[in-house]
């Protein structure tokens, strides 16, 4: 079992629910695991007796005391039975004695996790005691809110009912205030008095109200609206999602968690990130993609303009061979049109060739040298692809559909033809068949000098580094034209 919803169903949180509680403790425990310079581990009763690891989590602020991976691992008889305590309980347990027997001395308290009155699983809190340190005021304040965090899992009100980021959450290290009931501050860590200064905040910010603070130094009113709007909801009980408050020279996060442990007095957490050179490059990156994108909808527009001269000038010859060249011209403009016209509405340099090739086959049917009798079916998925890969790949698609469509059939005569993409290890194998004639008994295909022949050629062998292959498909009548790209199979990353 590698997820840990199925860890979770093999014990007592079957419910949906049950599991989601859990799941969104375990996505927002890093916090608790830092406060309380400690290790984690979440523990469900298995319907055999034992009890039953499922997930783990080492504290950034102190030496593990659980190098050890334990997820997976099952205790019973006197070990488990503090877990059994607090199961059946729903209290806090803390074992009296230190456990000697590890890579370093830990003392172990086991807390109830509650969902709607239920207990569905517990929470082993692992100190490392072989670390001695002074009781700062700030690790003091840290593992007081620690206390209140847990006392909140035991009772059912932490963690939040909306599923955390915790790539994005802002960490204990980058900066955390605490906060009265009335919604004042009454205790800064260095780092968010240092992100508060780069916010233009003046002086201590302990005593003060946190929201009308934070308001002020937001550069933009509505903004800093919802910032001081979150910070005194969560003053209030409630979990409101994390926001950016921007300043005339900085950017910070801004997350607040309600403490409201059952007899103690309630307050706020509340955890900041200067984010300024985050948010700096995202914009970049951002002004980037538009401008990339942006370049290939002129290109498309360019191609399409190109593509109507090319018509206008078709419809003005009189030569059937000059018009046929030029239509044949149209249609491979088109083709490379449309695949800019899709990474013009992308977000990345990749094209969904299938997306592509629904667009391309209906256009096909618009020339005349193919008329109505040939059907097109396309099986098989193409799948993502880097630009690079997709422009000549879709242009020798069309190359053959359209040859296939051309030559097959006699005028008038009915038939179909079929394009598949197949996945072989790691190459990606396009086939072009049909039911048509089949090839002339002269017919060459390593040495065919036709346009179109040597298009494909120059376009599968030396842009995409494949290989081409014509013949007649097992048992039928008709063609196959087989293009071998390798490594285009691999999945995109």
């Amino acid at each position: 079992m590698n997820s840990l919803s199925e860890r979770l169903t093999r014990g007592s949180a079957s419910s949906p629910a049950q599991i989601d509680h859990s799941r969104r403790l375990v996505a927002d425990w890093q916090l608790l695991a830092d406060l309380s310079f400690a290790d984690l581990t979440l523990w469900v009763p298995l319907a055999e007796g034992p009890w039953w690891c499922v997930a783990q989590v080492r504290p950034l602020t102190a030496p593990t005391s659980r190098p050890d991976d334990v997820v997976g691992a099952e205790v019973s008889g006197e070990e488990a039975h503090p877990f059994l305590i607090a199961y059946r309980e729903g209290r806090p347990v803390t074992e009296g004695a230190p456990d000697w027997s590890g890579p370093a001395p830990r003392r172990r308290e086991v807390i109830p996790v509650r969902h709607d009155g239920v207990v569905v699983a517990v929470l082993a809190r692992d100190t490392n005691l072989a670390v001695t340190r002074a009781p700062s005021t700030l690790e003091l304040t840290y593992l007081d809110i620690a206390a209140d965090l847990c006392l909140m899992v035991s009772a059912g009100t932490f963690p939040p009912e909306k599923l955390q980021d915790a790539e994005m959450s802002p960490r204990v290290g980058d900066g955390l205030l605490r906060l009265d009931g009335q919604g004042r501050a009454v205790y800064a860590s260095p780092n968010a008095l240092s992100a508060y200064r780069r916010m233009g905040v003046a002086g201590d910010v302990v005593g003060r109200d946190l929201a009308e603070v934070t308001r002020s130094a937001a550069r933009e009113r509505v903004a800093g609206e919802e910032v001081a709007a979150g910070i005194s909801a969560a003053v209030a009980g409630r979990f409101p999602d994390p926001m950016d408050v921007e300043a005339a020279g900085a950017t910070m996060l801004v997350r607040a968690l309600p403490l409201q442990p059952p007899g103690a007095e309630a307050g706020a957490l509340v955890l900041v990130r200067d984010v300024t050179d985050v948010r700096h490059r995202d914009r970049a990156l951002l002004s980037k993609d538009a401008t990339i994108r942006e370049i290939h909808h002129r290109v498309k527009n360019n191609l399409q303009t190109v593509a109507a001269l090319l018509r206008l000038q078709a419809r003005r010859m009189t030569e059937p061979a000059a018009r046929a060249a030029l239509e044949e011209s149209v249609r491979r403009v088109d083709s490379i049109a449309v695949v800019h016209e899709t990474l013009a509405g992308s977000r990345e340099d990749v094209v969904d060739v299938d997306q592509v090739l629904d667009q391309v086959l209906p256009m096909l049917g618009d020339l005349t040298s193919i008329g109505p009798a040939a059907r097109t079916r396309r099986t098989g998925s193409f799948g993502e692809l880097p630009a690079a890969t997709a422009t000549p790949l879709v242009l020798a698609v069309t190359e053959l559909l359209h040859n296939a469509a051309e030559h097959a059939f006699p005028e008038g005569e009915p038939g179909a033809i079929e394009l598949v993409a197949e996945r072989t290890g790691d190459d990606l194998v396009v086939r072009v068949r049909d039911d048509g004639r089949g090839l002339p008994a002269e017919f060459d295909p390593v040495a065919g000098q036709g346009l179109g022949l040597q298009i494909v050629r120059t376009l599968v062998v030396s842009e995409l580094g494949g290989s081409l292959a014509m013949g007649v498909p097992p048992g039928e009548r008709g063609t196959e034209v087989v293009l071998t790209l390798p490594g285009a199979g691999l999945p995109r990353r």
